[in-house]
């Protein structure tokens, strides 16, 4: 799990990209009076419940359920959007005898309900009303195709070459069942209700043409349920995210989006190489790696809260180096040469943050957006927790792989975690009006 992760961070509240407030309020400025306004109206309530009737005025959306992302744009959704608070991935594998066409249609048909949904209307004329009462509620539907899905449809040519299958990492217990798939989908939501209506919706949609490989769930921590804006926590209980790659960096574009090739436009065809992320199709689109990453938290909890930060190599508090001294803070650069009185590195040559630096790893950077998970427990009452690890950068070939090599040869961290599920997908980029996703490559 390298350590750039979370796209929101304390410097970074309000993040370009997608998302947007209702006009004229910022984010800040929504959970502020959200807040504000829920303290006077549940004291009122309190002395004045029982002697007014109920109002039929329609109650305005809350900041939470009023918050829209854009399903148009140069970008899929879902990529630079702040962290939302429920998320669902799933899998699909065409069904026998489906090719270019039925894969066209099923793109189109999911492209329309993801506008309708991320806008905060019906899914259509089969609508299940699960979100009849919400708002948007920042909900993000993100498409991509898998390494199978090009042979399937004829189009192998079109293969980009940075889709080559991942290689194998000594940490692995892959269960295959739960790993890559032709198609791949991802819905984000701030509200469970809402997130799990996209799901419905998707699923349906699917209809004949394609059939579930897997799902699997995840969380983070509600907007608003702290003080302030902050890097968000994972399971165990480590402050996850603090090296991401910001929008406003000046090299963000480059190491997480594929660009255009010159003089191509979006259109055209042909293949690419890993160096230029492939195909024309691809332009402004990114890969995503999915690994479903299980916590050994029986095992980590039974650590002392010193062993912990060794292993992660910072504060477990706030998140600050261990290099840093007392008025350190999560954003304090890390000092890899200090050491302590007995000349011992105050980082250790293993620890997680510092195998994962991007400057550790020949300028490496992806961006992370991942989601913790809890599906229960095993019969011997162990958890079935951990992080579903979701990664962006231009070619894989040049972020996670690097990266995970490193982490593969001597992570303090690897004896705490289990890489459990795999997945590598090529996500185009966004649909303009009157497009819909994947529209360049099966329609090219």
């Amino acid at each position: 799990m390298p350590d750039q992760s979370n796209q929101a961070t304390p410097s970074d509240p309000e993040i370009p990209g997608n998302a947007t407030a209702p006009e004229g309020l910022s984010r800040r400025r929504l959970l502020g009076t959200a807040g504000a306004t829920g303290l006077v109206l549940g004291a009122a309530g309190a002395a004045a419940g029982y002697a007014a009737a109920p109002s039929s005025a329609a109650t305005p959306l809350t900041s939470l359920g009023g918050e829209q992302a854009m399903f148009h744009g140069k970008h899929q959704p879902g990529i630079t959007t702040p962290m939302q608070a429920r998320g669902h991935l799933i899998a699909f594998d065409l069904a026998a005898g489906v090719g270019r066409k039925e894969a066209a249609a099923l793109l189109r048909r999911w492209s329309d309900t993801a506008r309708r949904l991320m806008a905060g209307e019906p899914a259509g004329t089969r609508d299940t009303d699960v979100a009849r009462d919400a708002g948007p509620s920042s909900l993000t539907v993100t498409f991509g195709f898998g390494h199978s899905f090009f042979g399937r449809t004829g189009l192998g040519e079109q293969r980009p070459v940075a889709l080559d299958p991942l290689p194998d990492f000594s940490s692995d217990h892959l269960d295959k069942n739960r790993s890559n798939g032709d198609l791949w989908v991802q819905i984000g939501a701030d509200d469970a209700l809402v997130a799990f209506h996209a799901l419905r919706a998707i699923q349906r949609d699917a209809g004949t043409a394609a059939r579930i490989r897997w799902q699997m769930n995840g969380f983070n921590r509600s907007p608003g349920a702290t003080a302030h804006p902050m890097t968000a926590r994972n399971l165990m209980g480590q402050v996850d995210g603090t090296r991401n790659p910001k929008p406003a960096d000046a090299d963000f574009d480059k190491r997480i989006f594929v660009p255009e090739a010159p003089g191509s436009g979006t259109g055209g065809s042909g293949t690419g190489g890993s160096g230029t992320g492939g195909p024309a199709w691809m332009a402004n689109g990114s890969y995503v790696v999915v690994r479903r990453i299980r916590m050994l938290l029986d095992d980590w909890e039974d650590l002392s809260l010193k062993t912990q930060e060794e292993v992660i190599g910072r504060r477990k508090s706030d998140g600050a180096p261990l290099s840093g001294g007392s008025g350190a803070t999560e954003t304090t650069e890390m000092d890899l040469e200090k050491t302590d009185a007995a000349g011992k590195l105050v980082v250790p040559i293993n620890a997680h943050a510092r195998i994962t630096r991007p400057d550790q790893n020949g300028g490496a950077a992806m961006v992370r957006r991942p989601f913790s998970y809890h599906d229960g427990f095993d019969a011997d009452g162990v958890p079935d927790a951990g992080l579903l690890f979701i990664c962006w950068q231009a070619d894989p070939l040049r972020g996670f792989v690097p990266v995970q090599r490193k982490l593969d040869r001597g992570d303090a961290l690897s004896q705490f975690i289990r890489h459990e599920a795999s997945g590598l997908f090529a996500v185009p980029g966004g649909a303009s009006e009157g497009e819909y996703v994947g529209q360049r490559l099966l329609e090219g």
